[in-house]
């Protein structure tokens, strides 16, 4: 028996299309509004989806991306371990020992290690490290961090969009089209490498010119041993060995047929493994609860919540009559439909978090049909939801997790990353570095 078909014909007296769709409408006005945690808003939203009768628990499940849960908790877990070694902290000082502890020259390489590092690892977890060490090395250098922030924040979504794992709408996507790390890195790689500098020249231009450190701030910084920062050796061999292996099997994965969640899961079971052996079971135990709760637990609710509210939606074929909407709007023109969706994809992510505009289009975009080419011609529409959802996260404060991660460090700091300043000068920025993805996809893809 088909479960789908198991929606009931009216839900509280609504048609069930009009239930899911209020439900979800709500669900958005409150994840914006940030009143409450958005992983409780997620949870209740979806119990709601069940209790009234959209769909049924078995559904609700299918709905779960687990492949997207799997690499985001295991990537969760190494990185969790990895920065118990200090390795991150060592990277952010020796960066800034590297150009003589220059102020313009500090915002320039914590940019890049962050990029980097964000492709490699992830952009939530990338600031999580980098953020706390920047605002150490701007208190030493007595300047203000919001250029240092605001850069990284820009460098961390940038980065991100690089990859299948840098950024949460890459795992959804992925996941959901069957697209591989190579797939990423080959087709938004090239774009990547060119948006960080077109970046850079505009912070320079309204921030670097100004940027000046005494001698003596200067001198502090070059006196930072990042040689001391390495708090286990032995950890820290161990967790770059799994880690250059995950990222190996990542490369690999579609040849050695397997899923990346799997290759994720077993990376964090290994480096669990190898690094518990020399402790006693009490031991164990003790570092076992201080890894896992160092995972975000509130994103990985808040995304299987977010799954079976989209699933609802699906169920009752809202999403598919938007799809057959736009189609109508653009005529099926492949060019126009992967135009309409890059703009309104950033602007959106801007305007509310990238991660449930991606959940809500994946299945809109999937049930575009009426496009010339069958499952290759809707190739453009993924690099451009991608592209518009990750870039458009640097719109505004809550336009990516990245962002309100960066500010709430800022906030604990005493240093308020407001949320109209921000705005104001990202916004912008933003639109930019979109109009020259879609110059770049129109060339290589339409």
């Amino acid at each position: 028996m088909d479960h789908g078909s198991e929606v009931m014909n009216m839900v509280f007296g609504l048609d069930p299309q009009w239930y899911a769709g209020i439900l979800f409408l709500l669900t958005y006005l409150m994840i914006m509004s940030e009143r409450i945690n958005r992983a409780v808003v997620s949870m209740t939203a979806a119990g709601l989806m069940v209790l009234g009768g959209v769909l049924t628990q078995e559904t609700a499940l299918e709905g779960i991306d687990f492949n997207t849960i799997g690499l985001l908790t295991g990537m969760m877990i190494i990185v969790a371990i990895t920065r118990q070694s200090g390795i991150f902290q060592y990277l952010a000082i020796w960066s800034a020992k590297k150009v003589k502890a220059s102020p313009w020259g500090i915002l320039v390489m914590l940019s890049l290690v962050t990029a980097v590092l964000s492709a490699l690892l992830d952009n939530v977890t990338t600031v999580l490290l980098i953020a706390p060490v920047t605002l150490l090395i701007t208190d030493s250098l007595k300047v203000k961090p919001f250029p240092y922030l605001f850069a990284e924040i820009f460098a961390a979504n940038i980065g991100g969009t690089a990859t299948l794992i840098g950024d949460p709408p890459n795992i959804m996507i992925g996941s959901a089209v069957g697209l591989s790390f190579n797939d990423f890195l080959f087709n938004l790689g090239p774009i990547v490498a060119l948006l960080l500098p077109a970046m850079l020249l505009p912070v320079y231009l309204i921030w670097g010119r100004h940027l000046h450190a005494s001698s003596a701030a200067r001198q502090r910084v070059m006196d930072y041993n990042e040689a001391d920062a390495i708090t286990d050796k032995r950890l820290l061999w161990q967790s770059v060995l799994v880690l250059a292996l995950v990222i190996t099997g990542f490369i690999l994965a579609h040849d050695i047929r397997q899923q990346p969640a799997t290759i994720a899961m077993f990376g964090a079971a290994l480096l669990l493994l190898v690094s518990s052996l020399p402790r006693s079971p009490g031991e164990q135990s003790k570092n076992l609860e201080h890894i896992f709760s160092r995972v975000e637990w509130i994103t990985i609710f808040f995304f299987m919540g977010l799954f079976v509210i989209v699933y609802g939606v699906e169920k009752t074929g809202l999403l598919e009559m938007l799809a057959n909407r736009v189609l109508e709007m653009t005529g099926g023109d492949t060019a126009l439909t992967t135009v309409s969706i890059i703009w309104t994809s950033a602007i959106a992510s801007a305007l509310i978090d990238n991660i449930p505009f991606v959940a809500t289009m994946i299945p809109m975009i999937q049930n575009m049909t009426g496009l010339p080419g069958g499952a290759d011609g809707l190739m453009p529409l993924w690099w451009a939801l991608s592209l518009g959802s990750c870039l458009g996260g640097n719109g505004s404060l809550i336009g990516a997790s990245a962002n309100l991660i960066v500010a709430g460090f800022a906030e604990r700091a005493g240093h308020t990353l407001q949320f109209l300043r921000f705005m104001l000068i990202a916004f912008p920025l933003m639109l930019g570095s979109v109009a020259i993805s879609t110059v770049y996809i129109y060339l290589r893809y339409l």
